[in-house]
């Protein structure tokens, strides 16, 4: 799945070379819909924005022109349902969408604290559902993490209580456990926070997925790892695709564009067989993630560094620090081509 190139004009006049996606992710890099909704608008608006590399700090362009799905990631995603906001644009100018929404309950543990309320949230799902539709919102209890306050059980009564007040506006639950060791950033932003963490042990996640598989007989959920190796398919869990092309052929195969650069074509039903058939003719898988990941391939437009929600396990900041001066550079200069106001 090649992403096209196109040359566009920045709004300094010069002319350049940028990325034209079809699908784009915002983001897992930082939460866009909580923090920077109006930037991203205003540069659907423009056409472009520019993203700086990571990890050779190279700025490229990412132009709008072809997009034809954005997946939205956030905690807090409130801010999307301003009137005359980013999913009213998208609707006008036919552009589909779908969230994943991480809606946890670290609130005692003060693991979360820069979130709104679980009753706030949970809320905000609902009328997100109201709006969207019934399917493009999924839930993600994400990570579950260990600590010497929450073992397996807390964790599943968390769980529990959240899903309850979900049923009927989402049809999937998202989760992975907190690999701790696996990422220095996460590791050194707990042990600087104070907080006094357990790696997942087999016997913990097999703890976990009895207990949801439990659970989930009252609400009949699909239940879904994210980017976790261990099997626990014999409890009703699959391994998840975030980023999921079945996802967007059942709720957007009418979108031709869509559905042709995914390389799916829909035979349409006929009097004597009126199921429409679906035909893959590739795999999208993104080559460029996890293994355990099964997103298909899109372009995130965050970055690291940006995100003030502060959350005490966060993968995406090196720091509070660094994140809070990040957020301020924004603020100062709130449209500029990049997140970080530059």
């Amino acid at each position: 799945m090649d992403v096209k190139k196109i040359t566009i004009r920045r709004e300094n006049g010069e002319t350049i070379e940028a990325q034209a996606p079809v699908i784009v992710s915002a983001s897992r890099s930082t939460d866009i819909p909580a923090f920077y909704a109006d930037w991203f608008l205003h540069r659907l608006k423009v056409g472009y924005s520019a993203w700086t590399n990571p990890f050779n700090g190279v700025r490229s362009y990412v132009a709008y022109d072809h997009t034809r799905l954005i997946v939205f990631w956030s905690k807090d995603p409130k801010p999307l349902l301003d009137a005359g906001g980013c999913l009213d644009y998208l609707a006008e100018r036919g552009i589909n969408c779908y969230i994943q929404y991480t809606l946890n309950d670290y609130v005692a543990e003060k693991l979360e604290c820069g979130v709104p309320p679980v009753q706030e949230r949970i809320d905000t799902f609902r009328r997100l559902v109201d709006k969207l539709g019934f399917g493009k919102v999924i839930w993600r209890f994400d990570p579950m993490i260990l600590t010497e306050q929450v073992g397996t059980e807390e964790i599943l009564e968390k769980v529990g209580r959240i899903g309850s007040q979900l049923k009927g506006y989402t049809e999937k639950l998202v989760f992975s456990f907190a690999d701790i060791r696996a990422y220095r950033k996460v590791q050194n932003n707990l042990n600087n926070n104070h907080i006094r963490y357990h790696e997942f042990e087999e016997e913990d996640m097999l703890a976990i997925a009895r207990g949801l598989s439990e659970l989930n007989c009252n609400w009949g959920y699909t239940l879904a790892t994210c980017g976790e190796k261990i099997d626990i398919e014999s409890f009703g869990i699959i391994h998840n695709k975030c980023v999921d092309d079945d996802l967007m052929i059942k709720y957007f195969r009418d979108d031709k564009k869509l559905m042709d650069y995914l390389g799916v074509e829909i035979v349409k039903g006929d009097l004597f067989n009126p199921t429409d058939t679906i035909v893959k003719h590739r795999n999208n898988k993104d080559k460029g993630q996890r293994l355990f990941c099964g997103c298909i391939a899109s372009k995130d437009i965050g970055e690291y560094n940006t995100c003030p929600h502060l959350c005490e396990y966060c993968y995406a900041n090196a720091s509070k620090e660094t994140a809070v001066c990040n957020w301020e550079q924004h603020r100062n200069n709130p449209y500029a081509e990049t997140i970080t106001g530059e």
